[in-house]
């Protein structure tokens, strides 16, 4: 397990979509707001140089967050980030503060483990196709799993992984699944000039469901 990241913020004093703007001309702190729980919404700015170093980190996207909030210690995951289109900087961070006691949906990277030795390739010289790189889960926030492992070494040319094959940690459920979707993970595909079988495999991964336990307020 991973060190769990932790970010310092502001409350935001003046606020506004003016202020706002000013705020992210300065480019040294990001505008946000922290929501959820049984505390008011309270608007806060973070340091742009901290959150860009956050953002490198994989955990950043799906896992608990200690955020200082003027020096008060609180749990969040992070819930939504708007960017420029133009230039891809953050121009507004949501976060979301969690309960010990309620159950979390979020998303979480699969990490595909022994891609090398896998038999599809390694034997009959097929192709790994990825469908899915994440998947959504639902979990009490001690439960929380880092990333969920697909295991490719006995995946055979043509075959598939579905989101019921991936061994799930204790007391951790997937969405899509509780829905009654099993929708395909990974694949291996035959070499080029091989079967069109395999070419429709692809289009099982459907479109990737948002992971929205509630709304932000709407911003200044």
């Amino acid at each position: 397990m991973s060190t769990k990241l932790e970010l310092h913020a502001q409350v935001r004093e003046d606020v506004g979509k003016g202020a706002s703007r000013r705020l992210r001309r300065q480019g040294d702190r990001v505008p946000g707001i922290l929501y959820g729980g049984a505390a008011d919404p309270i608007k806060l700015t973070l340091e742009t140089r901290e959150l860009t170093k956050a953002m490198t980190n994989e955990t950043f996207y799906s896992q608990i967050l200690d955020l200082s909030v003027d020096g008060k210690s609180e749990q969040v995951i992070l819930r939504d980030l708007q960017r420029n289109p133009a230039n891809d900087k953050v121009m507004h961070i949501d976060l979301l503060r969690i309960r010990a006691d309620r159950a979390l949906q979020v998303s979480v990277p699969l990490h595909f483990i022994n891609e090398e030795k896998c038999v599809g390739v390694r034997t009959d010289g097929g192709s790994i196709s990825h469908l899915l790189n994440e998947v959504e889960i639902t979990c009490l926030p001690k439960d929380l799993p880092e990333y969920v492992e697909v295991y490719m070494a006995e995946l055979r040319l043509g075959e598939m992984i579905h989101l019921s094959d991936l061994a799930m940690p204790a007391g951790v459920s997937v969405v899509a699944l509780d829905h009654g979707d099993d929708r395909a993970v990974v694949t291996v595909l035959a070499p080029r000039g091989g079967s069109d079988e395999e070419e429709e495999l692809a289009a099982e991964a459907g479109g990737a469901e948002e992971a929205e336990s509630g709304e932000a307020p709407s911003e200044d």
